[in-house]
């Protein structure tokens, strides 16, 4: 995307002038959907709506999910763009989208690119989290976690954070890892599936199996 249409987006969401200081948002996602997401992000924040558009954007993806029609009638190519932004228009009068949802929502039809709209989305529910102070960690291990071994994880993992921070921790398994754990915190990733490693950790990451 070139410095013009950067320009004209973010002039776009936003109700301040073009020469406005875009707002960055807590953590930045790369891509197309980084972009818009970062200028929704802006634009939210100025107009004091961001846990509301949050909110609109949420429930909006799951009329995606659960809509066959709205799902076909976004992805679909073949529909003039013009058609996809009057019929968005009408949606965000009868459901009370916010004016910067509804923006969000004209600008990604107008460019043809509403098949964006899901990543976008995504992209704009982590800049959220990190907004809130959440970090995400993905725990790894080769066989399911009990109770106890779970809070003594996230005791642990919990040492890694700021005090305004907090944890959402999701656990996986996968039978194929040979003994430890993988862990992936933040943008941090931390293997411990290698025998000294695990040694090393196990005190402080895992109760006695």
């Amino acid at each position: 995307m070139s410095m013009m249409k950067g320009n004209m987006l973010v002039r776009s969401l936003s109700t301040s002038s073009a020469t406005a200081q875009l707002i960055k948002p807590p953590v930045q996602v790369f891509g197309l959907e980084g972009r818009y997401a970062s200028a929704l992000y802006s634009a939210a924040t100025k107009s004091k709506a961001l846990d509301s558009v949050e909110k609109e954007l949420s429930q909006f993806q799951q009329s995606i999910k659960t809509d066959a029609k709205l799902k076909e009638f976004i992805v679909n190519p073949t529909l003039k763009r013009n058609l996809k932004v009057d019929a968005l228009k009408h949606v965000a009068t009868k459901t009370n989208l916010s004016a910067t949802t509804s923006n969000l929502l004209g600008l990604l039809a107008e460019n043809g690119r509403l098949d964006k709209l899901e990543a976008v989305i995504n992209a704009f529910k982590i800049m959220m989290a990190a907004h809130r102070g959440e970090v995400t960690c993905e725990v790894i291990t080769a066989k399911p976690l009990d109770q106890a071994q779970r809070q003594n994880l996230e005791a642990a993992l919990k040492k890694f954070l700021k005090n305004n921070e907090t944890l959402q921790l999701t656990a996986k398994v996968d039978p194929s890892l040979i003994g430890g754990m993988i862990v992936s915190i933040g943008d941090k990733y931390v293997d411990m599936s290698v025998a000294s490693k695990v040694k090393k950790y196990t005190e402080l990451i895992s109760a006695a199996v």
